[in-house]
Formats: structure tokens, sequence, C-alpha cells
């Protein structure tokens, strides 16, 4: 079975000093009213690259995310040969003071309404503004000399794991898409997510990378999500690792703290969908 990383673009406005497989460079993305920042990794030399837009999850703390979380990730991917852009999303890191976070939103309505207000919070977000926000990334990163346009992914985490789902399922364009831990704290609680995510595995074309450790808060959204896609015969893997860390949050967050869990098979995966 085959799956896959997509990306999302965005409109910035460059930096002077060009990225390095070490040194990103730090881009500005305008979505609506907000101007957002991003980092951006480069791999060495000329030519257009594959891309990779990366959704990060939902943040209550503004700080909670930041570019060395990014560094991480941009680093390796540009190791790899693919340009890397980072959107540190409204209210998040990089992104202080441009809107509210998503996870702020989410439990101010979940303080007010309960569990149905934050579900509904998060679907609006998920199919509103961090949609725009993420779109906007990928449409950069389109048009970047840089970049071979008909070769971005998209590689989520948690929230943005469900936003690269439902980007693939509206853009046909995108070639592959990676999720890490996507729905995992929400499946349970919200039918409605559960109901979108599977339709939007149903419509997409890319390929799909599911990835879960086994201590994760929860690995029901892997089993549904890979089910679902064999059930359609559609290109897909499900990779399940063992207990990462001492917590269900250690799990959740292999793709920051764990690279060497997940690297083999993800470049493999990427390179299987060129």
């Amino acid at each position: 079975m085959a799956a896959g990383v997509v990306a999302v673009a965005a409109r910035p406005v460059v930096a002077a000093v060009g990225p390095t497989p070490e040194q990103p460079l730090t881009v500005t993305v305008e979505s609506g009213t907000l101007s957002l920042r991003a980092q951006l990794w480069k791999p060495a030399g000329g030519g257009s690259h594959p891309a990779v837009l990366f959704n990060h999850g939902s943040y209550t703390n503004p700080q909670a995310l930041t570019p060395s979380d990014a560094a991480t990730l941009g680093s390796v991917f540009a190791q790899h040969g693919y340009v890397f852009l980072f959107l540190f999303r409204q209210g998040i890191g990089l992104s202080k003071g441009q809107g509210t976070a998503d996870g702020e939103l989410m439990a101010r309505a979940q303080e007010k309404e309960g569990v149905e207000g934050r579900n509904r919070v998060q679907m609006q977000l998920l199919e509103g503004e961090e949609l725009s926000e993420a779109s906007a990334a990928l449409a950069y990163l389109r048009t970047r000399p840089f970049v071979d346009a008909n070769r971005i992914a998209l590689v989520g985490h948690s929230f943005g794991g469900s936003l690269s789902l439902l980007m693939a399922a509206r853009d046909d364009r995108i070639r592959a898409v990676v999720v890490f831990g996507a729905a995992a704290a929400s499946w349970g609680r919200s039918p409605a997510l559960r109901t979108k995510l599977l339709d939007a595995v149903a419509r997409m074309k890319a390929p799909v990378l599911i990835v879960h450790a086994r201590n994760d808060y929860s690995i029901a959204p892997g089993k549904a999500l890979a089910a679902e896609m064999q059930r359609l015969r559609k290109p897909h893997a499900l990779k399940i690792y063992p207990r990462f860390g001492k917590s269900a949050t250690e799990g959740h967050n292999i793709v920051f703290r764990s690279v060497a869990t997940w690297e083999t098979d993800v470049f493999a995966f990427l390179r299987a969908h060129p």
C-alpha cells in the first residue's frame, strides 16, 4: 500500500538572507487581514525541488511552538532534498499577536458551552480561517522558482493532520500526505470530525501515510481512516510505532521528539510518490 506527503502554500515577503539546510529563511504569509510568519528551508543545489508544507497542531499557549521545533523538522527535510515551509498559524509561535491561537478559541468555547461548543469551533476553524491560512501557504510554495509546483506534499500533526486531509480532499494537485496523530485527541468526542475526515479520505486522490505511536492519545483515527481507504482501494499506509516516552503527550509528539523513529519510513514513502 502507498502513502505520501502533501504541501500547503503561503504568500510571503522574503527576508534578505537565503536559507540553507541549517539556516531557514523567515517569510511573511498574508492571509486575509493577518500577516503570518513562516520559516522556509531550501535544500542545497540549484534547480527546482519537491516541497512540503507542514501544518502544525493546535495550541493554547502561543509560546508552545517555537522556531526550534520547526528547525527539528526543517533541517531534516532539506537534507533529504525537500523545500520545507513551516507556517506558524494565527496566534502561535512567530505569529503571536496575529489573531488568537486555535487551541485558545476551542478552550474558550468548551468553557462556555462544553464539548459540543469546542467541537463546533474546531470544525469552523478547520473549514474556515485555519484552512485559509494553510491554503495561502500552499499558494506561496507554488510560486517559488525553486519549487516544482507539481511535486508538493502535505505533512500535518494532530489538528494539522486533520487540516492536511481536508486540504487534500479539496486539491487534486497535492501529491501526497503524511499525518502524525491526526485527530488523536478529538476522534472519540467529535462525531462531526470523524465524519468529515472519513469523507475526506474517500474523496482525495493523494496517497496518505498515517502515523501514530502506540501510546498516542488514541490510535483509533489511524485504524478507521486506513480501513476506509482500504475499503475504497485508495493508496495509503498505516504505521503504528512502539510506545515513545512515558505519556500520551510524548507519544503524540513523536513528530518532533523522535525523528529517528519515523525518518526512514516517511522519506521512503515520499520517494515512492515523487
